[in-house]
């Protein structure tokens, strides 16, 4: 693998992580003694005492400011600064350390920091590309929301309305009517989170796929559905009376949806590139977080 040019290294964490602090000032000295520039979030900078002498940039600045991102936190986190990463049009590798519960995203453990960074600057890091999603919600003639995604784009009922209907098309072909409390459209990513609870497959990362599972539908017909990830996925809400009908974006974002709404899913043209553990494989973080193999 050919070493990325790296001479600016963002460093993001958590809010209210305490424990933090003492790693981003540590981090920020190891960087600094092989000559590379951190690059502090403004939450970040204020967690280790920074004021004044190192560079401060906001969360939607950073992207474009630096080469790398480390990331201290869990896969909230993450998934928050890879939209601002999709945003910028950039491809900065974020190399996402676990502060989190679980961290299937984050899953660099403070003992593999270091050793991932030699890594990423000599080029024997895995950085792996992960499909993100396009997702627009067409109204009236245009285009009323523009999103880029990396887990899913989930579209549910109010927590009081009765069960909704979907109708699922891809490209020109009408694939499915949906009654349920929702659907979920995932990533291969995506499939370990939401969509792991609502029932759908566990599909590794690298697959080409997306992934729609209904949640709780109303007949036993309507399955999660794995089709290829070159697929343009259509969402129309067939609402009646006083249906409440919503979408979200990573669970980050989202609004009501309106009659005659149409929600658009495709696989966005830029991927997220995400540093991997070189001490583990995607299945041992698998088996870890989902214990597999405990009694």
């Amino acid at each position: 693998m050919t070493p990325r040019t790296i001479s600016r290294v963002g460093l993001v964490a958590k809010e209210r992580v305490e424990a933090a602090a003492s790693v981003l000032t540590e981090l920020a000295a190891w960087l600094e003694a092989r000559s590379l520039q951190p690059v502090f979030e403004t939450f970040a900078a204020r967690l280790a005492g920074v004021t004044t002498g190192r560079e401060i940039v906001s969360k939607e600045e950073l992207p474009k400011a630096c080469d790398l991102i480390v990331l201290l936190g869990g896969d909230g986190t993450l998934i928050g600064m890879a939209r601002r990463v999709a945003r910028a049009g950039v491809d900065v590798p974020i190399a996402g350390v676990n502060f989190g519960s679980l961290g299937f995203l984050t899953e660099i453990t403070l003992g593999d920091l270091y050793p991932s960074l030699e890594g990423v600057l000599d080029g024997t890091a895995p950085i792996e590309e992960r499909m993100m999603l396009h997702a627009k919600v067409l109204r009236g003639g245009g285009c009323f929301t523009d999103e880029l995604v990396l887990n899913d784009v989930v579209i549910t009922k109010a927590a009081l309305s009765r069960i909704i209907e979907l109708s699922v098309s891809i490209g020109s072909d009408r694939v499915m009517q949906v009654r349920a409390d929702g659907l979920i459209v995932a990533t291969p990513t995506g499939s370990t989170a939401y969509n792991l609870a609502a029932g759908g497959p566990i599909v590794q990362p690298v697959v080409d796929a997306l992934l729609l599972t209904p949640i709780a539908p109303h007949m036993l017909t309507n399955r999660p559905l794995v089709v290829t990830g070159t697929s343009t996925i259509s969402v129309e809400p067939n609402m009646n009376g006083n249906d409440e009908v919503f979408v979200t974006f990573d669970g980050q974002s989202g609004h009501a949806l309106q009659a005659d709404d149409v929600v658009t899913i495709e696989r966005a043209s830029r991927p997220l590139c995400l540093v991997r553990s070189a001490q583990r494989s995607y299945f041992d973080v698998l088996r870890q977080k989902l214990k597999w193999g405990e009694r």
